[in-house]
């Protein structure tokens, strides 16, 4: 039995911006163009869906809509940087990744050794960590395939978490709205209410053939999908261009003594992450990165083969001789080259943990 987490962000880059800013915290906001020059609203907080806003709708109209509105230009860069720290905290749980988008991903913890390979429990965790070192929520779903787990992840939404068991798959599917399938838009659900479906349970005594007939190709999902069946894998084809470790701090860092304490016991940390890392990759750089109090951050970094705690020192002092204020994150990491690309599988050399290990 699979073990499936549905992780989405909730209104990720006003999220982003509201924890950037607290004076936006509570007031209606939205992530887009200004609507003197005809922008797009890109997300908004839920404070401003309750008057009607909605993303990929022109801000001139969510200003009609709410007038108190404020809209926030986005900034892809942060958000791209807030989307890898997340990553960063899934990879800590398992390598079997499907990201979806920036803000959302699916998770295979099927072989996960965390909490006793509890799903809930790891999906739980998860959610606390985001919340605690990045300050934005996820809303989580957990069940045997992806298609329940992306539904249960909107079951709560915002910052919530359903879990649908094996056992309960039954019962969730046959209460199941039709307009929850994915793939039924508007029209087709409009469609299926005039011919008395409402619900999954509508659905299961039609045929696979009589699907077929009334719905083209879409019908041998529909079959599928109204018994709770989903085969998809999750893919992780992607390459790894990084791992590194940070942490956020419950009190700024003032001193260098305290930088150069912790940036030991990141190294540490990331020394157990390379461990899991195979073959197809090597080091091909560092680099450390602190952000300062007022939020502004600052990355060196330079190429390396061997990535020795004297490196990450020098970098850290870098960081220190050009703005010594207080920080309140700290990260170090180290980037990677795909050797599959250039040998092919078959001249890989031996696991990593063999052949390359950070050293003092």
């Amino acid at each position: 039995m699979r073990k499936i987490i549905h992780c989405d962000c909730d209104c990720f880059y006003a999220s982003v911006e509201m924890r950037d800013d607290p004076n936006l915290q509570g007031r209606p906001i939205a992530v887009g163009g200004a609507s003197e020059r005809r922008g797009v609203i890109s997300t908004c907080n839920y404070e401003a869906r309750t008057f009607g806003v909605r993303s990929a709708m022109p801000s001139a109209q969510a200003m009609k809509l709410c007038p108190d509105l404020i809209v926030v230009p986005g900034n892809m860069k942060k958000y791209r940087e807030v989307s890898a720290q997340i990553r960063e905290i899934f990879l800590e749980f398992t390598d079997r990744i499907e990201p979806l988008s920036l803000d959302e991903a699916y998770l295979d913890v099927s072989d996960s050794l965390h909490f006793n390979g509890s799903a809930t429990l790891i999906a739980r965790e998860i959610r606390r960590r985001v919340s605690d070192q990045l300050g934005i929520t996820i809303s989580a779903g957990v069940a045997p395939n992806k298609f329940l787990a992306k539904i249960a992840s909107d079951w709560e939404k915002p910052d919530g978490l359903t879990v649908i068991t094996p056992q309960s798959v039954e019962d969730f599917v046959l209460r199941l709205p039709i307009a929850k399938l994915h793939g039924v838009g508007r029209v087709t659900a409009e469609k299926m209410h005039r011919q008395g479906i409402h619900t999954c349970s509508d659905l299961r005594p039609l045929s696979l053939i009589e699907l077929v007939q009334r719905y083209g190709k879409f019908g041998n999902r529909l079959y599928h999908l109204c018994r709770g069946i989903d085969e998809r894998p999750v893919s992780s084809n992607e390459s790894r261009k990084s791992v590194s470790v940070e942490h956020t701090f419950k009190s700024d860092l003032i001193h260098q003594e305290d930088w150069l304490e912790e940036m030991t016991n990141l190294f540490g940390r990331l020394q157990e992450r390379l461990e899991k890392l195979d073959a197809r990759y090597e080091i091909n750089g560092v680099q450390v990165k602190v952000k300062y109090a007022d939020f502004t951050q600052m990355t060196h970094e330079r190429g390396s083969r061997a990535a020795r705690i004297s490196e990450f020192k020098q970098l850290l002092q870098q960081c220190w001789d050009k703005r010594n204020d207080p920080i309140r994150l700290l990260g170090v990491g180290i980037k990677l080259k795909d050797l599959r690309a250039e040998l092919g599988p078959e001249q890989l050399p031996l696991p990593f943990s063999q052949t390359q290990r950070l050293t003092a």
